[in-house]
């Protein structure tokens, strides 16, 4: 093909897969116990170290990368073909800013060449689900327009509905009052999450108890997925597989044709909903919210 597909690491795309696709990615920056870490899908940190790190109290940070770091990343790319780039949500960070500033330099350097940049107002899971079927319309012989149109016609059909373990690392990003996490812990509460069609992380509801919280999101699964054979769901976990093989059980009873991967939510998800996070994303109608 005459273009190439990338994507950035807030995907939480599974190693696995980026090998299979060889799809580039923008390796996304985090602090932890003062050293800055780039998201490499699990290779050089494992998700369970990390995630025991913040049991034990690391506080990890991220941050956005500025525009001379993109340009390093496209311009090898722009030098010998076009360029589609799969964004995680402009809602969520200023750095799709960067993104396109990085462009706007580069396309005047290069003006034989396409660089389309897709803000998929999603992250994680819903964001790598984008790229898949990218990358099947890419094998496909779509071209660099065609793709790039029917991510725009359907990201908001990409959902995730996820609940956290523990409120205090919502209540440190500042997401829950310190009054409301007390609370919820004292009655067992568990937020259910959701990506909203302006792209932004939202609180959907509240249920007590983990159990709960998974049939919660299973019912929102099969509310919302109206073909079980267009595509794979993701089940993602923050070192909770017991938990995940639990809830893909609970998914499985309902939606049997529906095949459903499980995988480990990434350093940046991790970093403000903490261990134990459950999402569970999937390909359906537009997002309720």
């Amino acid at each position: 093909m005459d273009y190439i597909l990338m994507t950035d690491s807030d995907s939480d795309l599974p190693f696995a897969l980026q090998q299979e696709m060889d799809i580039p990615v923008v390796k996304m920056p985090y602090i932890l116990e003062g050293q800055e870490y780039l998201d490499d899908l699990g290779q050089t940190m494992d998700y369970k170290t990390y995630y025991d790190k913040m049991r034990a109290g690391a506080q990890p940070t991220t941050s956005a990368l500025n525009e001379t770091i993109y340009m390093e990343y496209f311009e090898p790319i722009l030098q010998e073909k076009d360029l589609l780039f799969i964004a995680f949500s402009s809602q969520l960070s200023a750095t799709i800013n960067a993104i396109y500033s990085a462009r706007e330099q580069l396309l005047e350097k290069y003006p034989q060449r396409k660089f389309i940049v897709v803000d998929t107002l999603s992250i994680s899971g819903p964001q790598t689900l984008l790229v898949i079927k990218a990358h099947e319309m890419y094998k496909a012989g779509a071209s660099i327009e065609e793709v790039a149109a029917w991510l725009e016609d359907n990201k908001l059909r990409a959902q995730a509905w996820f609940t956290v373990d523990d409120l205090k690392y919502l209540k440190r990003g500042g997401r829950v009052s310190p009054a409301a996490a007390a609370i919820g812990t004292l009655l067992d509460l568990k937020p259910i999450l959701t990506e909203t069609s302006e792209g932004k992380l939202a609180a959907a509801d509240k249920v007590r108890g983990r159990r709960k919280a998974m049939n919660y999101i299973v019912d929102k699964a099969v509310e919302n997925i109206e073909d079980q054979k267009e595509s794979i769901a993701l089940l993602l976990h923050a070192d909770a597989l017991d938990d995940a093989m639990r809830l893909k059980d609970l998914a499985q009873a309902k939606l049997p044709d529906l095949t459903i991967r499980v995988e480990n939510v990434g350093p940046v998800i991790g970093a403000h909903a903490g261990p134990g996070t459950l999402a569970f994303c999937f390909m359906g109608k537009k997002r309720p919210q």
